[in-house]
């Protein structure tokens, strides 16, 4: 399973089991306000990294080679859905298991709340 702990602008994702998992990692900003949230990150980029090395980054999410896979497996696993052409941030990876840090940035160093968020997928 996943075990995860948060501090400010940093998601700690753990991987204990020794098979490969297949991640869905959002980081929702402009989709908070939604929920009434004030202040929300415009443009979030999403950097996940293992052992301090990028494994990948993502910002707005429509404009991902991927967008519909994205979509998809959203709503599988039960995720709010992100508004189409949005800038929230959203990436999909199989990765090997060990420690994982996923950070939450404004694009051009913009300041903002943010959710960060990381789904084992089926």
């Amino acid at each position: 399973g996943i075990r995860y702990s948060s501090m400010t602008g940093v998601q700690r994702v753990y991987f204990r089991s020794g098979v490969k998992k297949q991640v869905l990692v959002r980081a929702a900003g402009p989709a908070l306000a939604a929920f009434g949230v004030s202040g929300a990150l415009a443009r979030p980029k999403l950097t996940l990294l293992r052992n301090n090395s990028v494994v990948a980054t993502a910002a707005a999410w429509n404009a991902q080679p991927n967008a519909a896979e994205i979509r998809s497996l959203a709503k599988t696993v039960d995720a709010f859905a992100f508004a189409e052409g949005s800038a929230d941030a959203a990436m999909v990876l199989e990765l090997e298991p060990g420690a994982y840090t996923a950070q939450v940035a404004g694009v051009d160093g913009a300041e903002g709340v943010a959710l960060v968020e990381v789904y084992e997928l089926p």
